[in-house]
């Protein structure tokens, strides 16, 4: 094997699609996006709301690969054509070593948010994964997310200008987006999931009764942060409350069997509004 330069850059060349496609792209920069418009909505200025994105951004891209490498033998014996560690593509231990490198990139742009942020959201990266190594085959599976969704607040108030701790309606709505977010990134899945072992709880809740929960959890976040901010609810924050009621009762009680995909179109679509809520009131948060 060569070990020249142009060697290893042409390897890295080739396995770069690969590794963009493992490291759960959509969700990595969802994320991102929202945590750094969060930051800019709580006064974090450029600079800072930059800083906070790098961030998140490696600690999301760490925990993609580290879920496909932790995930390879199952994901294999499930053929799944969207994972190319799975299909051959990309091997486990580039997967890893991937994972490791931007874990590894995360701690120093987290702590460029100052060390009380940086712990917040090294804490979060590390709720991540120990979802993919172990909790994600218990009935503990919902708490790394609550965790992780739940300190985002407290990584953007922490930091400079003026670090404050987070108010309890941002932690409270972030963690019910999290197990939302749980409920809906599980539901396609759990049929494979439960053919290879994994029993978390929503598999072992059961498909259909996931599909009504997430919903109604995403709610919950909207209703938390329209009830806990301080001051006059806006109309805004009015509407979108309504809006969320509407969507989450209407997409459940659609009759379309067991499998339907309502209820999860409606979760996505709730989970939305809450996000778009949380930054409305994100000048409030702190």
């Amino acid at each position: 094997m060569s070990l020249h330069p142009s060697g290893v850059l042409a390897r890295t060349t080739r396995r770069l699609p690969a590794l963009l496609r493992s490291c759960h792209p959509g969700p990595a920069l969802a994320v991102t996006v929202f945590v750094a418009a969060l930051a800019v909505a709580a006064g974090r200025g450029g600079p800072g709301s930059v800083a906070v994105a790098a961030a998140v951004l490696a600690g999301q891209l760490s925990v993609g690969w580290c879920n496909d490498a932790a995930d390879a033998r199952r994901d294999a014996a499930c053929e799944r054509p969207d994972k190319p560690v799975a299909t051959g593509e990309l091997s486990p231990r580039a997967a890893a070593a991937a994972a490791v490198t931007a874990l590894t990139l995360c701690v120093p742009l987290s702590l460029l948010s100052g060390a009380a942020a940086g712990t917040a959201h090294l804490g979060m990266v590390a709720a991540g994964w120990a979802y993919n190594l172990r909790l994600k085959h218990t009935v503990l599976s919902p708490l790394p997310y609550a965790m992780a969704f739940g300190a985002l607040p407290a990584f953007v108030t922490l930091g400079p200008p003026a670090p404050s701790w987070p108010a309890w309606w941002a932690v409270a709505a972030g963690a019910l987006l999290g197990v939302g977010a749980h409920l809906v990134n599980v539901l396609p899945d759990i049929e494979d999931d439960l053919a290879t072992g994994v029993r978390g709880l929503p598999q072992r809740l059961g498909g259909p009764a996931c599909r009504w929960l997430a919903p109604f959890v995403m709610l919950a976040a909207v209703g938390v942060v329209v009830a806990g901010a301080p001051g006059t609810v806006r109309t805004s924050g009015w509407t979108l409350a309504a809006a969320a009621v509407i969507v989450a009762v209407a997409g459940t009680a659609v009759r379309s069997g067991a499998r339907s995909r309502w209820p999860f179109r409606a979760a996505i679509v709730v989970s939305g509004m809450a996000v778009a809520q949380l930054l409305l009131r994100g000048s409030d948060m702190a």
